[in-house]
């Protein structure tokens, strides 16, 4: 089972910039697809971006195409995601996964470990 320790959540103005980043172990992470979550109270988890593990393609959610990039870098272990112009709607938990395979998916199901998750807030 991967260890996944998410970090780089706070608190953010509008319009504002984050970077996450997931640290992963195990010694096969490049084999494998990772995506980024979210759930905000009272919603159910949803599917933010992910990232092949083969060739590196992404793709995201429309809500944060243009915003959001999700990167990895296979020799650290790590996979990222850039926030810009974040909004008020951005804001909740953040969690990052491993996909099942090396493609990914947007479904949650597709993914088999799961970090703890970090706080993303955005005030108006």
């Amino acid at each position: 089972q991967v260890q996944l320790v998410e970090s780089g959540g706070g608190l953010v103005q509008a319009g504002g910039s984050l970077r996450l980043s997931c640290a992963a172990s195990g010694r096969t992470f490049s084999s494998y697809a990772m995506g980024w979550f979210r759930q905000a109270p009272g919603k159910e988890r949803e599917f933010v971006a992910r990232i092949s593990g083969s060739d590196g393609r992404t793709n995201y959610a429309d809500s944060v195409k243009g915003r959001f990039t999700i990167a990895r870098d296979n020799a650290k272990n790590t996979v990222y995601l850039q926030m810009d112009t974040l909004k008020p709607g951005d804001a909740a938990v953040y969690y990052c996964a491993r996909a099942r395979n090396y493609r990914g998916s947007v479904y949650d199901d597709q993914y088999d470990s799961w970090g703890q998750g970090t706080q993303v807030t955005v005030s108006s």
